[in-house]
């Protein structure tokens, strides 16, 4: 049985932090109707609008708090958060596009809470599943390359057995284990770095796992990862 663990060296980092994750079984992420998940993101584009209420974008709380994460660990120069990147396309009122059902509804679902959201098809693991340092060693091939990009030694990432998942915690996935018209069983989170906010990362869990049953059906199980509760069980 496959877990998701997250290591000692990571709380040490973000004693506060907390990962949410909503394990998806049985689902269908075929693309039937792309103009609804369209629509879905640019409703959710306009609500993002409330976090960027600031006009300095670099001032704004969400980004903010995530600049100030990743100080705390080794990055590739120019890495952002996920939220960033996508609130600075708001900002420059670029729009979204769709890719396939399943990230529309966390990309829709971040923009709306101003969270970073991700997700990995969990029958790619090649093992566990761990949030931790990196050795430096790993292997990681990010979408719209081929080039293998191993994470900095101490850089905090997602990672299986065969390499990084996720690099920079939520910069950049991996070809590997992405999500796909094909997934079935998918492993999804939301990360919350801010513990002020945390009736918004329950409301956005919540969210995001009705969403994906009511549209793409199958099951879904929600867990809150923290420092006291360190790792569940995900297949």
């Amino acid at each position: 049985m496959k877990k998701f663990v997250i290591e000692d060296v990571f709380w040490n980092l973000f004693p506060s932090a907390r990962i949410g994750v909503v394990v998806c079984y049985g689902i269908d992420n075929t693309i039937k109707d792309k103009e609804k998940y369209k629509e879905m993101i640019l409703n959710s584009e306009k609500e993002a609008l409330k976090h960027l209420k600031n006009a300095e974008f670099s001032s704004n709380e969400v980004i903010k708090v995530w600049r100030g994460a990743f100080q705390k660990f080794k990055t590739k120069k120019g890495a952002r958060s996920s939220i960033e990147a996508l609130l600075k396309r708001v900002h420059n009122g670029n729009h979204l596009g769709t890719i396939n059902p399943l990230v529309d509804i966390y990309n829709s679902i971040s923009l709306r809470y101003g969270l970073p959201c991700g997700g990995e098809d969990i029958d790619t693991f090649a093992s566990d599943i761990r949030l931790t340092k990196a050795v430096g060693n790993e292997s990681f091939v990010t979408l719209g390359t081929d080039e293998n990009a191993p994470p900095y030694e101490g850089e905090i990432v997602y990672k299986d057995n065969e390499g990084a998942i996720c690099r920079c915690w939520n910069w950049r996935e991996a070809v590997r284990t992405m999500l796909t018209e094909n997934t079935n069983n998918a492993f999804l989170c939301i990360e919350l770095a801010d513990e002020k906010r945390y009736v918004e990362f329950e409301n956005a869990l919540k969210e995001l796992a009705k969403t994906v049953q009511n549209d793409l059906g199958g099951t879904t199980q929600i867990s809150i990862l923290d420092i006291n509760n360190k790792k569940i069980s995900i297949d």
